[in-house]
C-alpha cells in the first residue's frame, strides 16, 4: 500500500471526527476523492466488503461534519457500509488487518471504538438501537442527537417499521437516514427535488409549519385541513407519504454523493427535534466502475487486482470440488424436477444460498421474501398447510431470527418444511454475528423437529432427500466452502431414517461425528486408530449405534462444529445417563465463547477443531483414564 501521507494527504491528516468537523465545503469533496482512493486499495488488498462502503463516503463525511460524534449517537444497519466510518474514526493504519485474526471487524463493534455505538451484523437493528438511545438521552437529560442509517434492503424487515411506529408514537428525537441504493422506493432525483428538501428542511418552512399549527390549534377543522394539505401538497413531489403517517417529517430524496446539497440538508435537520427521515439516493459501488455495473459481485470481495478486477487467488490446475452451497442447489433443482410440491423460499440470499438457478429455471415456485426471516419461515408454514413441500434456504445465524416461528409456526403444528441451513459452523472473516455455532443446540431440543448433520457431499445430497419425504419439520445443516470431491450420483435416494453409519473400525476409542468434521476425524483415527462414525442425525439420535460403540470401546468421544453446551455431544450424553450406561465420554465443539473473526483455519485451531487441536485433547483424556 502506498504511503498515505503522499498518495492522500488530506485524509492522512484526519485522526478523528473533529479533522472532519474544521473542513470546508471544497475540502469535504477532496477528502470524499482521497476516502474512496484509500477505501478501493485497501480492500482490494485485504478483501471485504466493499460495494456498499463506497456508496456511503459522502454520507459518512457528512455525518461526521455536521453531528458531534461521538456524544451525538450514530448507529449503522447491518455494517457493511462502516468502512469509511472506521478510516475517519481513528482506524485508518489498522485497515490493513480488516476482518484479520487480532485485527478489527468487518462490522461496526463496540469494544473496537467508541464510535461504534452499537454492534451490528444482522440487519434492519439501527432505526430501534437509535432510538433507544434516543429515549434514554430524553431520561438522563441529555442533549444529544441520535441518528439511525438505514438501507433500502433492510426497511424490508419487520423489525424496522416495529421501531419506526413506535418513535413516531413517542415523538422520539430521532433521525433516520434511509440509504436508497436500488431504486426499490423512490423515483429519479434531480435538481427539483434536491431544492424542495433544502426547502422543507430549512427555518422558512418549519417555522411557517408551526406557526401555522399555533394559530389553528383552536381551530381544529381548519388545523385537520392543513396538515392533510401540507401531506398531499408534499405528497405529490415526495415518496414520504408512509413516514409522515408513522409520525415522521420527510424530507428528500436527495443526491447522497452531493455533498453541496447533503451537508445543508443534515445541517439544517439537525436544528430540528422530534422523529425525521431523510431519504438519500445513493449508488452502490460509487466510483468504481466495475462495482457501479456490478455490485453484488463486489459486495463481498477476496482481495484483487483494482485494473482488471481479477481476484488474487490463485487458480488451481485442478477444479475445486463443489461447494456445499452449489450442492445444495443442484439437488434443489433436481428435486424440483422430480416434485412439483417443492417451494423455494430465501430471505434476501439468493445469491449466498445457491438459489440463482432455481430462480432462473422455476421462477414462479421461487420467493425472496426480503430480509424478513419470521415471514419467511411463516410463509412457508402457510404452504405445508396447502399440500406444497416448502424449502427455506437460510444461514444457519440468520433462522435465529425467526425462531419463534420455527417453533410456533411449523413444528407445534407438525408441518413438513425443510430447512436448508447454510454457514453452519465457522464462516471466518465475518465473525460472531455470523458464526453458525448455536443451530444444533436451538433446534434438537424443539419437539417434532428432526436435525440432521451430514459429513460429506453424498450425505448432503441424501439428508436433503430424507428430509424432503419426511412429513415433518425437518433441518439440514451444512457449512461454508467446498465438500470433499467426492463422484456424486445422479440419483435422488433418502438415506435410512434416524441411522449413522460407521465408517472406520479402531480399538479402544469411538469418534462420533456429527457433521462435516468427519474428514479431519478420519485423520485422527489414523494416530490413535480409533473407530469412526458419521452419525448423520441429531435427532433421532441413533442410540442403536451409541451403545454397540460403549460395549467395543472405552471412550467416546463426540465431534461437532457446534456450541457444546445443549449441542450434538449432549444429546448423547443424556442418552447415556438416561440408560444409566457405564462409559467415559469427551465432547469436543465450540466452547462458551464467542468466536471471533479470522481464517477458518487459524480458527479452527484456536478452538482445537484441527487434527493436532483433536489429537491433543484426546490424548490427554486417554492418560487420564489410563487406557
Amino acid at each position: 500500500m502506498p504511503p498515505i501521507n503522499t498518495n492522500w494527504p488530506l485524509l492522512a491528516s484526519i485522526e478523528s471526527p473533529q479533522d472532519v468537523r474544521k473542513l470546508n465545503q471544497q475540502q469535504l469533496k477532496e477528502l470524499a476523492h482521497q476516502l474512496r482512493d484509500f477505501l478501493l486499495d485497501t480492500v482490494s488488498t485485504t478483501g471485504g466488503h466493499l460495494s456498499a462502503g463506497l456508496g456511503t463516503i459522502e454520507l459518512t463525511i457528512a455525518l461526521h461534519h455536521v453531528f458531534n460524534t461521538p456524544y451525538d449517537r450514530i448507529t449503522w444497519d447491518v455494517g457493511h457500509q462502516t468502512y469509511p466510518h472506521k478510516i475517519l474514526t481513528g482506524r485508518r493504519e489498522k485497515m490493513s488487518t480488516l476482518r484479520q485474526k487480532g485485527g478489527i471487524a468487518g462490522f461496526p463493534k463496540r469494544s473496537e471504538s467508541e464510535y461504534d455505538t452499537f454492534g451490528a451484523g444482522h440487519s434492519s437493528t439501527s432505526i430501534a438501537s437509535a432510538l433507544g438511545m434516543s429515549i434514554a438521552a430524553k431520561q438522563k437529560n441529555e442533549n444529544r442527537h441520535c441518528v439511525a442509517v438505514i438501507g433500502d434492503g433492510a426497511m424490508t424487515a419487520g423489525m424496522a417499521f416495529e421501531a419506526l411506529n413506535h418513535a413516531g408514537d413517542c415523538d422520539a428525537n430521532l433521525l433516520v437516514i434511509l440509504n436508497d441504493n436500488d431504486m426499490s422506493i423512490s423515483p429519479n432525483v434531480g435538481a427539483l427535488s434536491n431544492h424542495l428538501t433544502r426547502l422543507l428542511s430549512g427555518d422558512l418552512f418549519s417555522t411557517l409549519r408551526e406557526g401555522g399549527k399555533k394559530v389553528l390549534e383552536n381551530i381544529p377543522p381548519a388545523l385537520e385541513l392543513a396538515r392533510r394539505t401540507e401531506e398531499h401538497v408534499k405528497g405529490m413531489v415526495t415518496p414520504g407519504t408512509l413516514f409522515e403517517e408513522l409520525g415522521f417529517h420527510y424530507f428528500g430524496p436527495v443526491d447522497g454523493h452531493d455533498l453541496d446539497t447533503l451537508v445543508p440538508v443534515l445541517q439544517n435537520i439537525n436544528q430540528q427535534t422530534g422523529p425525521r427521515l431523510l431519504h438519500i439516493k445513493t449508488v452502490k459501488g460509487k466510483g468504481y466502475s466495475r462495482a457501479e455495473d456490478a455490485p453484488i459481485k463486489y459486495h463481498g470481495v477476496s482481495a484483487f487486482d483494482l485494473n482488471t478486477g481479477k481476484s488474487h487467488v490463485s487458480a488451481s490446475a485442478t477444479k475445486p470440488p463443489p461447494s456445499y452451497t452449489e450442492i445444495f442447489g443442484q439437488w434443489l433443482c433436481d428435486m424440483a424436477e422430480q416434485d412439483e410440491r417443492l417451494i423455494a423460499i430465501t430471505p434476501a440470499m439468493r445469491e449466498g444460498s445457491g438459489l440463482v438457478e432455481f430462480s432462473k429455471r422455476f421462477p414462479k415456485r421461487y420467493f425472496d421474501v426480503g430480509i424478513a426471516e419470521q415471514h419467511a419461515v411463516t410463509l412457508a408454514a402457510g404452504m405445508a398447510c396447502e399440500d406444497m413441500k416448502p424449502v427455506v434456504a437460510i444461514y444457519s445465524t440468520f433462522l435465529q431470527r425467526g425462531y419463534d416461528q420455527l417453533i410456533h409456526d411449523v413444528a407445534i403444528q407438525n408441518l413438513p418444511v425443510v430447512f436448508a441451513i447454510d454457514r453452519a459452523g465457522i464462516v471466518g472473516a465475518d465473525g460472531p454475528t455470523h458464526t453458525g455455532a448455536y443451530d444444533i443446540t436451538f433446534l434438537r431440543c424443539i419437539p417434532n423437529m428432526v436435525v440432521m448433520t451430514p459429513a460429506d457431499e453424498a450425505e448432503c445430497r441424501g439428508l436433503l432427500t430424507t428430509a424432503f419425504l419426511h412429513d415433518g419439520p425437518s433441518a439440514v445443516r451444512y457449512p461454508r466452502g467446498s465438500a470433499t470431491g467426492l463422484t456424486l450420483s445422479d440419483k435422488l435416494e433418502a438415506l435410512p431414517f434416524g441411522q449413522a453409519v460407521q465408517k472406520r473400525q479402531g480399538k479402544k476409542v469411538a469418534l462420533l461425528v456429527f457433521g462435516s468434521l468427519l474428514t479431519t476425524a478420519m485423520e485422527v483415527a489414523e494416530e490413535i486408530d480409533a473407530s469412526v462414525y458419521s452419525m448423520r442425525f441429531v435427532k433421532p439420535l441413533d442410540t442403536k449405534t451409541i451403545q454397540q460403540a460403549i460395549a467395543q470401546h472405552d471412550l467416546l468421544v463426540t465431534i461437532e462444529d457446534n456450541a457444546i453446551a445443549g449441542g450434538a455431544g449432549s444429546s448423547v450424553s443424556e442418552h447415556i445417563n438416561a440408560q444409566h450406561l457405564n462409559t467415559n465420554l469427551l465432547q469436543i465443539g465450540f466452547p462458551d465463547e464467542f468466536i471471533n473473526h479470522g481464517q477458518p483455519d487459524e480458527l479452527h485451531s484456536d478452538w482445537a477443531l484441527d487434527k493436532p487441536g483433536m489429537l491433543k485433547t484426546i490424548r490427554a483424556r486417554i492418560k487420564e483414564l489410563l487406557i
